[in-house]
């Protein structure tokens, strides 16, 4: 029985050896190219008693019916298999299926050793690779046929059964463990040596079946159709031998592994999640916070994305409330914004240049928004397009305290952060954002505008400004600082760039408190300057002395010397159309919490107003206040 054994070992390693491309036998190292599977050895963790290593798996006589010449006891576990809003074809391992023989051993329930020829024999050590029983962190495989094709897919897959790569095969029609592990060579791939069936370096073996060209598929485009020119294809950012994630060096060599695991992965669509455990941050957000979260991740690390998001930024989604990749494009679930609802990982690229126009900045390339006419689009092309998923005509949306004070406008129906109604084409007035400028010759704007420090005239005030110019880090790079662009958190209330003081009134009832009453957070006279002013993101394209002087308005210097705020009288986005006695010129749009009616009646026909504000009555055509 140990001379037969000894034959079918040495046959089987021959007929191994000769099978293999000249290449790759040169580069065949020193030692056995079972590597971790020679399992006499003990290089897999595990270790017998028979030197033999073809015997723990294969025997030349009384193997399994099922399976030819199989040696380990199989495994009759079920398991818990990948599931996504877009996966398809997903199925239970069955036993005739090839990769069982993988898991009689990977998945945990069957100790090595358990052979059905010779018997039990003893074992010592741990494996290295369990995949478990649970399989959704695992990429699927046994596949329910026929398959079908999907956008992201090479089309042979399912017309033909064939792969880009002639190293990259289907069994039986199927995708299975031997698809992407060759179990008889740990080698063909040098540096990951995790008996790949070829190098996948730059992401080779995900390619044979993943498709990078355009394509579209039963409604749904190519996710990966820019993949291969963008910033995670080509980045030559050194990964730290510490994340422990492979012997690749880049993350342009990692490619797809740099954020996806391919077994065990803990986060959703087998996305690797940050180490350092983050709380209250999804799956999806947590694989982009391994590289951009300031840390040494990357030898070269990065803009502290998640640093900014900790001071008073966009609310990461929770668990409950995930990202998915069919989820619909206007999101219709509060407090659900991720990094992938910005930001197409396998499309986006470095903003280097900051242009005066509203496009979309290579940064955010290929996500999908909302026109300014309420069309849901799967590519946008402007900036306000992508903040439109969650801040257009969504449902359950909610003015959040740890955002700051939210004003009442006087001028607005529905939704009042329905932000869609405040710039688009039908609004009485608006900053130009969904726009152009309909008249760029105001009194108070500036050529251009300044950047944080005050001291440097930055970009060119154009026809159109966009949501990141407002709402944007208070240490962005585009307006002066170090760190990274847009919204993702600011020291300053509503993720503000800049200081913006927003008037309230004490609660209750006037004239001791409610609209009407005494402004609590006056600031008599205060500063004019784009840094430090109550006013200073105003101050970054208005020139605040000349609003001082009433060159545009009769009362600005007294209301502005007083300490109101722009806000009482102000929309900072805009004044959507409506019936009132509020004109709506110039975003005059009143907050209701802060100015009451004056006789019944709370109006402005262009250049008087009719209220009540800080107990003072404004009475209309005489346009002189007087104490209430």
């Amino acid at each position: 029985m140990k001379q037969t054994l000894g034959l079918f070992r040495s046959l089987l390693l021959v007929t191994l050896l000769c099978s293999l491309p000249i290449a790759a036998q040169v580069a065949v190292p020193n030692t056995d190219v079972l590597g971790a599977h020679d399992i006499g050895s003990g290089r897999g963790g595990v270790q017998g008693p028979n030197s033999n290593a073809c015997i723990y798996c294969h025997a030349p006589h009384r193997g399994s019916s099922s399976t030819p010449l199989w040696n380990q006891t199989l495994s009759t576990q079920t398991y818990g298999v990948y599931s996504s809003d877009t996966a398809q074809n997903i199925s239970q391992p069955a036993v005739n299926r090839s990769s069982m023989l993988c898991l009689s051993c990977h998945d945990g329930t069957v100790a090595v050793g358990q052979t059905l020829a010779i018997g039990t024999l003893t074992m010592s050590g741990n494996m290295k690779s369990v995949v478990g029983t649970t399989l959704q962190g695992s990429h699927p495989f046994s596949l329910q046929l026929p398959l079908k094709d999907a956008s992201n897919l090479v089309s042979t897959l399912a017309a033909s059964h064939t792969t880009k790569d002639a190293a990259v095969k289907l069994m039986d029609n199927n995708v299975e463990c031997s698809t992407c592990h060759d179990v008889h060579n740990q080698y063909k791939d040098k540096k990951t040596q995790e008996f790949l069936v070829r190098d996948n370096a730059n992401g080779q073996l995900c390619l044979a079946c993943h498709e990078v060209t355009p394509r579209t598929v039963n409604g749904r485009d190519n996710p990966l159709a820019t993949w291969t020119t963008s910033i995670h294809a080509t980045s030559t950012a050194q990964v730290a031998p510490k994340t422990v994630i492979g012997n690749y060096t880049t993350v342009s060599e990692f490619a797809c592994s740099s954020c996806h695991v391919q077994h065990n992965a803990s986060g959703q669509g087998l996305l690797r999640k940050n180490p350092n455990q983050l709380t209250n941050i999804d799956d999806t957000s947590q694989s982009c916070l391994v590289c951009h979260d300031g840390s040494s991740n990357l030898a070269q690390p990065i803009l502290n994305v998640l640093a900014e998001s900790q001071k008073n930024g966009h609310p990461f989604a929770n668990l409950s409330n995930p990202h998915t990749a069919g989820e619909p494009t206007v999101l219709d679930r509060n407090r659900h914004a991720t990094c992938a609802d910005w930001h197409s990982s396998h499309a986006a690229d470095p903003t280097t240049a900051f242009t005066t126009t509203g496009e979309l900045r290579p940064s955010q390339a290929n996500v999908s928004g909302v026109r300014s006419d309420g069309t849901a689009v799967s590519t946008a092309t402007y900036q306000y397009e992508n903040c439109l998923r969650c801040h257009g005509s969504s449902a359950d949306k909610q003015s959040l305290v740890t955002f700051g004070y939210m004003p009442a406008r006087g001028l607005f129906p529905g939704d009042t952060l329905n932000v869609l109604l405040q710039f688009n084409t039908t609004a009485v007035s608006a900053h130009p954002v969904m726009r152009d400028a309909r008249n760029i010759a105001q009194p108070s704007l500036l050529p251009t505008m300044w950047d944080i420090s005050g001291q440097v005239q930055s970009r060119t005030m154009g026809n159109r400004i966009l949501c990141t110019d407002c709402h944007n880090s208070d240490n962005n790079r585009e307006f002066g600082g170090t760190g990274p662009n847009g919204p993702h958190g600011s020291k300053n209330d509503h993720v503000l760039e800049r200081r913006y003081l927003i008037s309230s009134v004490t609660a209750g009832t006037f004239p001791t408190g409610g609209p009407g009453s005494l402004i609590t957070n006056l600031a008599p006279t205060p500063p004019r300057d784009p840094v430090s002013s109550p006013y200073a993101m105003c101050a970054k394209c208005h020139d605040l002395n000349n609003i001082v002087s009433n060159a545009s308005f009769a009362g600005h210097g007294s209301h502005i010397n007083a300490g109101v705020s722009c806000s009482v009288c102000h929309s900072a986005h805009g004044v959507p159309a409506g019936s009132s006695g509020v004109t709506g010129q110039r975003l005059v749009s009143f907050d209701l919490n802060v100015v009451a009616p004056y006789n019944g009646t709370i109006s402005y026909d262009g250049s008087t107003c009719t209220l009540t504000c800080h107990m003072w009555d404004h009475k209309g055509t005489s346009g002189v206040p007087t104490p209430h």
